[in-house]
């Protein structure tokens, strides 16, 4: 038997065992449960219901947090319905984290002081309740989402009856707990997703304004140049060879700026040695390329959807390029990791690195200039991540970018 759980044989017993009242009650708690998806609506009609079929006084239901540490009231009859949201308990303090630790019912018919399980809340003027009991809200696959309590003002004796109907109660409450919760991170993971394509949209435009402007501005440029000079050199052939002769090499000489500008475009689009070697070893590569530096690369084999390899390889190009011609820098460190469910780039030099106060400000060697710092932004905003920036004068520079950490299609 529980401690404090009486036979109920006496005229304090809570009067809810009974067949019917029982039923009206487990009705009423259904109904009110499958009314909607809000939480806080759902935890607050229940504990009225409670409190009307029990004859009990006041009602709490204190949820257990994400992380499993905390227990905060979040339902709660009048008057302290006004309460919900500010008071919160750790696991195993007071009498309700003492049920949340150890997955039991607690019964305390008087004398709480004396329990060394009561914590004493001023709020909840507990002075004021003399029996209580309190219950685990626990899901059907067994885990613990919170505790429900019952609080008399006068002295009642609790049957194993009253526990059990309670118990069911939570029951029923704890999966309405989960339907809400899923539901919840169901919406936001389709919010977090609309977002994402929203902002692959507009990288996508972006790269398309890009390209147009490297097409119309260099490429077709020279191309018609070419045309022009191929033009020429037909006509003077016949009769100036030595002409001809001079607008051909013209025109190879366009032909083959064409065809680098060409290549950079394409480059622009996706490096073709991400696709050569790897996200990680085309990390190593490019640190090969900036032979005045000492790059250390540490990154694992992480398999990324294609878009976001770009960006940490975009990235990782921006930073070393500044740390190479404006940081005065000697040795630089690239370390790539997945923290949970993100990935993570820092790329860090010991350069002159520069008063964050002047971040602002453009136009200094070193400065946020130098960084294209706006286009790193741009393109860890578009991918629902985020760019920060760390330096000081004289202790270097750390360029640390975090996006969602999105695998490969072909994972």
């Amino acid at each position: 038997m529980i401690p404090g759980l009486g036979e109920g044989d006496g005229p304090h017993r809570l009067g809810v065992a009974d067949a019917e009242r029982e039923a009206q009650l487990l009705s009423k708690v259904v109904k009110t449960i499958s009314a909607g998806l809000d939480l806080d609506r759902i935890l607050q009609g229940v504990a009225q219901l409670v409190t009307e079929t029990t004859e009990t006084d006041v009602c709490f239901v204190h949820l257990l947090d994400e992380q499993g540490r905390k227990l905060q009231l979040r339902g709660a009859t009048p008057p302290f319905d006004t309460m919900v949201g500010t008071i919160e308990l750790a696991l195993g303090e007071g009498v309700a984290g003492w049920v949340a630790d150890h997955g039991q019912p607690a019964v305390i018919v008087d004398n709480k002081a004396s329990d060394p399980r009561y914590r004493y809340i001023p709020a909840l003027r507990g002075e004021e309740f003399t029996s209580m009991l309190s219950v685990p809200v626990v899901t059907p696959m067994g885990h613990l989402v919170g505790v429900l309590n019952v609080h008399t003002r006068l002295r009642r004796e609790f049957t194993p009856a009253d526990v059990e109907l309670l118990r069911t109660v939570a029951g029923l409450v704890a999966g309405a707990i989960e339907n809400a919760r899923l539901h919840r991170r169901l919406a936001e993971r389709e919010e977090a997703l609309e977002r994402f394509a929203e902002r692959m949209v507009e990288w996508q435009e972006h790269e398309r304004r890009r390209m147009a402007g490297e097409i119309h501005d260099g490429i077709s440029q020279r191309i018609v140049s070419l045309f022009f000079h191929l033009s020429a050199a037909a006509d003077a052939l016949p009769g100036s060879p030595g002409v001809a002769a001079e607008q051909v090499a013209r025109a190879q000489e366009l032909a083959g700026a064409a065809l680098d500008e060409t290549r950079s475009a394409i480059a622009g689009l996706r490096p073709p040695v991400l696709d050569d070697l790897g996200l990680a070893a085309s990390l190593e590569s490019l640190g090969h390329g900036f032979p005045t530096l000492d790059v250390q690369v540490d990154a694992p084999a992480l398999a990324m959807a294609e878009h976001a390899e770009t960006a940490v390889y975009r990235t990782a190009q921006e930073a070393l390029q500044n740390a190479a011609k404006h940081a005065d820098a000697q040795s630089v460190r690239v370390r790539l990791y997945r923290q949970k469910d993100r990935a993570v780039l820092e790329v860090t030099d010991d350069g002159t690195g520069f008063d964050m106060a002047d971040a602002p400000a453009a136009g200094a060697p070193g400065g946020p200039t130098g960084f294209g710092l706006s286009g790193m932004r741009e393109r860890a905003e578009l991918l629902g991540g985020r760019l920060e920036l760390t330096s000081s004068p004289g202790r270097g520079t750390t360029v640390r970018l975090s996006i969602p950490y999105l695998p490969s299609a072909q994972c």
